[in-house]
């Protein structure tokens, strides 16, 4: 058409329904990717500073932050969980519910250690500085699961000082003893309603970690989270994949919550692997 009658707003529109279709074509492609059990739930994601520094600390926050701000440009719900503040800065730990279709799916991506190198603003000289933090994902059951922890291998535990507006002691944190895995919550207004949300991020964990070892749950190791991904602040600005190798200079709008090229490329290479 355009051969017989150049009309700019027609090349527009094809353009855009061009882009759109390869818009759709992509987003098909990475749902026939996502086929495995569980990789539509929502999903809990864990982020836990690596060392007990500040530097540590901050770099955990702006992970926590980064992971919110890709959960909210999904549309997906998003809330903080619990959230263990750090000493001097940032945070110990804390956990995301995210609540959306593929959630588990997309950031299983994500599960390892994160390393950043930078120049330490907790430093009066400015020493550039390597720190970690490590990322867990883990999908939210539902009731079809059946799957229950024995309460003998629970030990509850009700930090002190820790106190909701109407001066009540609401957080809970729960420790599976064979493992050690530890949860806490303070996002419910009862102590109770903590309990069970932690039981709840508990068993999604102990299931996740059986499932990927094809064990049943009371038999399951320690597993080990494997450096993923490098985030260079100082002297160059690139964020680099050490599984697929994709890398970008755009530091900052990866720090903003775009890390989809990450994570399609880490489901590409997945699937190739298994094929």
């Amino acid at each position: 058409m355009l051969t017989l009658e150049q009309d700019r707003s027609l090349l527009l529109e094809a353009k855009t329904k061009i882009n759109q279709l390869n818009s759709e074509l992509e987003e098909f492609e990475l749902h026939k990717l996502l086929s495995h059990s569980y990789d539509q739930n929502g999903a809990f994601l864990i982020v836990n500073a690596g060392a007990d520094d500040a530097d540590a600390q901050d770099w955990a926050e702006m992970l926590l932050r980064m992971y919110a701000c890709w959960g909210e440009f999904q549309n997906y719900k998003v809330r903080i969980v619990e959230e263990a503040y750090g000493d001097y800065a940032g945070i110990k730990s804390a956990t995301l519910e995210i609540d959306g279709r593929y959630a588990f799916g997309y950031l299983k991506a994500e599960i390892g250690t994160h390393r950043v190198k930078r120049l330490s603003p907790f430093n009066p000289s400015s020493k550039r500085t390597t720190s970690s933090a490590t990322v867990e994902v883990v999908p939210i059951l539902d009731n079809s699961v059946e799957f229950e922890i024995p309460l003998q291998d629970l030990e509850i535990i009700i930090p002190a000082r820790n106190v909701n507006t109407n001066g009540v002691q609401t957080r809970v944190g729960i420790v599976h003893i064979p493992t050690g895995l530890g949860v806490f919550c303070n996002c419910q207004r009862s102590q109770l309603q903590n309990k069970e949300k932690a039981i709840a991020i508990l068993k999604s964990k102990l299931y996740a970690i059986a499932l990927s070892q094809n064990i049943q749950p009371d038999k399951i190791k320690a597993v080990p989270a494997n450096p993923i991904r490098e985030y260079i602040f100082h002297p160059y600005g690139m964020v680099k994949d050490l599984r697929t190798g994709v890398e970008t200079t755009a530091f900052s709008s990866v720090m903003d919550g775009n890390i989809d090229l990450f994570i399609k490329a880490y489901l590409r290479q997945t699937n190739q692997l298994v094929a």
